[in-house]
C-alpha cells in the first residue's frame, strides 16, 4: 500500500481577514450602523461589538446568529466566516507541522 504525501498548506499572500473587519467595512459602515446601534439592536453589549470588529474576539455562534438576524443574512454566514478565519490561522500556525503529517488513506489510482 502506497501513501503519497500532499502539501496541506500554501503560502498565503496576504493574512486572513478577522470577520469583525468584514462586519465592518461591508456592513455597519456602509449602511451607516454604527456599533452602539447593532449592539442595541441584537442585545449585546457595546463593547462585544468593539472587540470583534477590532478582531480581539471571535463571532460566537450566539452573536452570529443576532448579526445574521438583524442584517438579513442567513443563520450560517457569522458562523461560517468565523470557522473559515480560525481554520486559516491554524493552518498558517502549524503549517510545518501539518506538511509532515502524512495522509494514511491509500489513494484510489482508478483501478
Amino acid at each position: 500500500m502506497t501513501t503519497t504525501h500532499a502539501p496541506t498548506h500554501a503560502p498565503a499572500d496576504f493574512a486572513p481577514i478577522h470577520p469583525g473587519e468584514i462586519l465592518l467595512t461591508e456592513f455597519l459602515e456602509p449602511l451607516g450602523i454604527t456599533q452602539y446601534r447593532i449592539a442595541k439592536a441584537i442585545g449585546v453589549p457595546a463593547r462585544r461589538i468593539n472587540e470583534i470588529v477590532h478582531g480581539k474576539r471571535a463571532i460566537t455562534a450566539d452573536t452570529a446568529l443576532r448579526l445574521s438576524r438583524a442584517l438579513g443574512l442567513s443563520d450560517m454566514f457569522w458562523v461560517n466566516m468565523q470557522a473559515q478565519y480560525d481554520a486559516d490561522i491554524a493552518r498558517d500556525h502549524l503549517a510545518a507541522r501539518l506538511d509532515a503529517i502524512n495522509n494514511m488513506v491509500p489513494i484510489n489510482s482508478g483501478d
